[in-house]
Protein backbone atom coordinates (compact mmCIF):
# COMPACT_ATOMS: atom_id res chain seq x y z
CA UNK A 1 0.00 0.00 0.00
CA UNK A 2 2.98 2.76 0.05
CA UNK A 3 2.23 3.83 -3.62
CA UNK A 4 -1.88 3.73 -2.84
CA UNK A 5 -3.21 6.93 -1.67
CA UNK A 6 -6.77 7.57 -0.17
CA UNK A 7 -8.53 11.20 -1.22
CA UNK A 8 -11.34 12.49 1.32
CA UNK A 9 -12.93 15.68 0.44
CA UNK A 10 -14.48 16.77 3.41
CA UNK A 11 -16.84 19.27 4.33
CA UNK A 12 -18.76 19.93 7.59
CA UNK A 13 -18.53 16.66 8.43
CA UNK A 14 -17.62 16.00 12.12
CA UNK A 15 -19.87 13.20 12.80
CA UNK A 16 -18.73 11.05 10.32
CA UNK A 17 -15.03 11.90 9.53
CA UNK A 18 -13.45 10.44 12.78
CA UNK A 19 -14.85 6.69 11.83
CA UNK A 20 -14.53 7.25 8.48
CA UNK A 21 -10.44 7.51 9.14
CA UNK A 22 -10.38 5.24 11.65
CA UNK A 23 -11.85 2.58 9.15
CA UNK A 24 -9.60 3.55 6.13
CA UNK A 25 -6.45 3.31 7.93
CA UNK A 26 -7.49 -0.17 8.64
CA UNK A 27 -6.92 -0.81 4.91
CA UNK A 28 -3.94 2.01 3.81
CA UNK A 29 -2.20 4.14 5.76
CA UNK A 30 -1.77 6.94 3.60
CA UNK A 31 -4.67 9.06 3.94
CA UNK A 32 -5.50 12.43 2.57
CA UNK A 33 -8.51 15.09 3.98
CA UNK A 34 -9.46 18.16 2.67
CA UNK A 35 -11.36 20.34 4.50
CA UNK A 36 -13.10 22.33 2.07
CA UNK A 37 -13.66 25.65 4.29
CA UNK A 38 -15.54 23.82 6.59
CA UNK A 39 -17.05 25.72 10.02
CA UNK A 40 -16.94 22.81 12.05
CA UNK A 41 -14.24 20.55 13.87
CA UNK A 42 -13.50 18.71 10.62
CA UNK A 43 -9.67 19.76 10.20
CA UNK A 44 -9.56 19.20 13.85
CA UNK A 45 -10.88 15.72 14.26
CA UNK A 46 -8.90 15.43 10.78
CA UNK A 47 -5.31 15.84 12.65
CA UNK A 48 -3.87 12.52 12.67
CA UNK A 49 -3.34 12.24 8.76
CA UNK A 50 -2.62 14.30 6.06
CA UNK A 51 -5.00 17.46 6.69
CA UNK A 52 -5.52 20.01 3.19
CA UNK A 53 -7.19 22.95 4.25
CA UNK A 54 -9.66 25.61 1.86
CA UNK A 55 -9.69 28.68 3.19
CA UNK A 56 -12.90 29.15 2.08
CA UNK A 57 -15.39 26.48 0.64
CA UNK A 58 -14.59 25.76 -2.91
CA UNK A 59 -17.00 22.62 -4.10
CA UNK A 60 -16.27 18.89 -4.01
CA UNK A 61 -14.60 18.85 -6.92
CA UNK A 62 -11.85 21.24 -6.42
CA UNK A 63 -11.30 19.57 -2.74
CA UNK A 64 -11.06 16.09 -4.69
CA UNK A 65 -8.36 17.86 -7.27
CA UNK A 66 -6.26 19.44 -4.25
CA UNK A 67 -6.05 16.19 -2.76
CA UNK A 68 -4.75 14.45 -5.66
CA UNK A 69 -2.66 16.89 -6.82
CA UNK A 70 -0.87 16.25 -3.05
CA UNK A 71 -1.16 12.28 -3.40
CA UNK A 72 0.77 12.95 -6.84
CA UNK A 73 3.39 14.86 -5.20
CA UNK A 74 4.29 12.15 -2.78
CA UNK A 75 4.68 9.50 -5.52
CA UNK A 76 1.11 7.97 -5.45
CA UNK A 77 0.61 5.06 -8.14
CA UNK A 78 -3.02 4.41 -7.32
CA UNK A 79 -5.47 7.07 -5.76
CA UNK A 80 -8.91 6.21 -4.20
CA UNK A 81 -11.36 8.99 -3.71
CA UNK A 82 -14.13 7.85 -0.87
CA UNK A 83 -16.50 10.26 0.22
CA UNK A 84 -16.22 11.54 3.93
CA UNK A 85 -19.80 11.05 5.19
CA UNK A 86 -19.38 7.35 5.78
CA UNK A 87 -21.53 5.85 3.21
CA UNK A 88 -18.51 3.87 1.77
CA UNK A 89 -17.27 0.72 3.22
CA UNK A 90 -13.54 1.22 3.72
CA UNK A 91 -13.42 -2.67 3.58
CA UNK A 92 -13.80 -2.39 -0.28
CA UNK A 93 -10.50 -1.04 -0.90
CA UNK A 94 -9.09 -4.19 -1.64
CA UNK A 95 -11.77 -4.95 -3.97
CA UNK A 96 -11.19 -1.25 -6.14
CA UNK A 97 -7.64 -2.35 -5.77
CA UNK A 98 -7.51 -5.68 -7.48
CA UNK A 99 -9.45 -4.57 -10.34
CA UNK A 100 -7.19 -1.38 -11.03
CA UNK A 101 -4.41 -4.31 -11.82
CA UNK A 102 -6.31 -4.61 -14.92
CA UNK A 103 -7.52 -1.34 -16.15
CA UNK A 104 -6.82 2.76 -15.91
CA UNK A 105 -9.84 3.52 -13.36
CA UNK A 106 -12.30 1.80 -11.22
CA UNK A 107 -15.83 3.13 -11.04
CA UNK A 108 -18.05 2.13 -7.86
CA UNK A 109 -22.12 1.22 -8.46
CA UNK A 110 -24.32 1.75 -5.35
CA UNK A 111 -26.55 -1.14 -4.81
CA UNK A 112 -28.72 0.71 -2.11
CA UNK A 113 -30.24 3.80 -3.11
CA UNK A 114 -33.55 2.85 -0.85
CA UNK A 115 -33.25 6.37 0.67
CA UNK A 116 -32.92 8.30 -2.61
CA UNK A 117 -35.55 10.04 -3.71
CA UNK A 118 -36.99 9.16 -7.01
CA UNK A 119 -36.66 11.98 -8.91
CA UNK A 120 -32.84 11.55 -7.96
CA UNK A 121 -32.44 8.07 -9.25
CA UNK A 122 -34.12 9.14 -12.58
CA UNK A 123 -31.89 12.04 -12.78
CA UNK A 124 -29.25 9.55 -12.03
CA UNK A 125 -30.37 7.23 -15.15
CA UNK A 126 -30.87 9.89 -17.48
CA UNK A 127 -27.02 11.01 -17.01
CA UNK A 128 -25.75 7.56 -17.25
CA UNK A 129 -27.33 7.25 -20.87
CA UNK A 130 -26.19 11.00 -21.86
CA UNK A 131 -22.57 10.40 -20.92
CA UNK A 132 -23.22 7.04 -22.85
CA UNK A 133 -24.45 8.74 -26.02
CA UNK A 134 -21.88 11.44 -25.51
CA UNK A 135 -18.78 9.48 -24.87
CA UNK A 136 -19.84 5.81 -25.65
CA UNK A 137 -18.50 5.13 -22.08
CA UNK A 138 -21.15 2.91 -20.55
CA UNK A 139 -21.36 3.68 -16.45
CA UNK A 140 -23.86 2.28 -14.38
CA UNK A 141 -23.54 4.93 -11.61
CA UNK A 142 -21.98 8.60 -12.89
CA UNK A 143 -22.57 10.06 -9.69
CA UNK A 144 -20.90 7.93 -7.31
CA UNK A 145 -17.99 8.98 -5.78
CA UNK A 146 -16.65 6.09 -4.68
CA UNK A 147 -13.69 5.18 -7.59
CA UNK A 148 -10.02 4.46 -8.20
CA UNK A 149 -7.44 5.41 -10.46
CA UNK A 150 -3.69 5.13 -11.53
CA UNK A 151 -1.34 8.35 -11.72
CA UNK A 152 -1.17 8.39 -15.07
CA UNK A 153 -5.30 8.07 -15.80
CA UNK A 154 -5.14 11.09 -13.07
CA UNK A 155 -2.98 13.32 -15.68
CA UNK A 156 -5.61 11.80 -18.13
CA UNK A 157 -8.77 12.62 -16.23
CA UNK A 158 -7.68 15.74 -13.83
CA UNK A 159 -11.17 17.79 -14.14
CA UNK A 160 -11.79 21.53 -14.12
CA UNK A 161 -15.10 21.23 -12.63
CA UNK A 162 -15.03 22.73 -8.68
CA UNK A 163 -18.60 21.08 -8.14
CA UNK A 164 -20.30 18.32 -8.09
CA UNK A 165 -20.17 17.78 -12.45
CA UNK A 166 -16.41 16.65 -11.35
CA UNK A 167 -17.79 12.67 -11.39
CA UNK A 168 -18.99 13.15 -14.95
CA UNK A 169 -16.11 15.13 -16.16
CA UNK A 170 -14.32 13.13 -15.41
CA UNK A 171 -15.79 9.60 -17.17
CA UNK A 172 -16.16 11.96 -20.12
CA UNK A 173 -12.75 12.56 -20.15
CA UNK A 174 -11.94 8.88 -19.45
CA UNK A 175 -14.43 7.77 -22.32
CA UNK A 176 -12.29 10.75 -24.67
CA UNK A 177 -9.20 9.41 -23.98
CA UNK A 178 -9.86 5.69 -24.44
CA UNK A 179 -8.89 4.82 -20.65
CA UNK A 180 -9.50 1.35 -19.92
CA UNK A 181 -12.10 1.13 -17.15
CA UNK A 182 -14.43 -1.21 -14.77
CA UNK A 183 -17.33 -1.03 -12.34
CA UNK A 184 -17.83 -3.08 -9.11
CA UNK A 185 -20.80 -3.19 -7.04
CA UNK A 186 -20.35 -1.46 -3.59
CA UNK A 187 -22.50 -1.24 -0.71
CA UNK A 188 -23.96 2.23 0.30
CA UNK A 189 -25.01 3.31 3.50
CA UNK A 190 -27.03 6.23 4.07
CA UNK A 191 -27.04 7.58 7.50
CA UNK A 192 -29.17 11.16 6.65
CA UNK A 193 -31.50 12.30 4.35
CA UNK A 194 -30.04 12.12 0.38
CA UNK A 195 -27.01 13.97 -0.03
CA UNK A 196 -25.54 14.78 -3.78
CA UNK A 197 -26.40 15.65 -6.88
CA UNK A 198 -29.73 17.58 -7.34
CA UNK A 199 -31.88 18.00 -9.70
CA UNK A 200 -30.29 21.49 -10.68
CA UNK A 201 -26.92 20.13 -10.71
CA UNK A 202 -28.15 17.13 -13.07
CA UNK A 203 -29.41 20.28 -15.10
CA UNK A 204 -26.21 21.78 -14.82
CA UNK A 205 -23.93 18.99 -15.52
CA UNK A 206 -25.66 17.72 -18.50
CA UNK A 207 -25.06 20.94 -20.33
CA UNK A 208 -21.60 20.90 -19.47
CA UNK A 209 -21.00 17.59 -20.70
CA UNK A 210 -22.20 19.08 -24.29
CA UNK A 211 -19.63 21.45 -23.48
CA UNK A 212 -16.86 18.93 -22.99
CA UNK A 213 -18.10 16.93 -25.92
CA UNK A 214 -17.48 19.90 -28.31
CA UNK A 215 -14.43 21.09 -26.36
CA UNK A 216 -11.16 19.51 -24.97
Amino acid sequence: MENTWIVIPAYNEERYIGSVISDVKKYCPNIIVVDDGSRDQTAKISKEVTVLNHIVNMGKGAAARTGCDYAIKKGAERIILIDSDGQHEAKEISLFLEKLKEVDIVFGVRQRAGKMPLLFRFGNKFLNWWTYLLFNIKIEDTQCGYRAFTSTAYKQIRWRSNDYSMETEMIALAGKNKLRYTQIPIKTIYHDKYKGTTVLDGVKIAWKMMKWKVGR
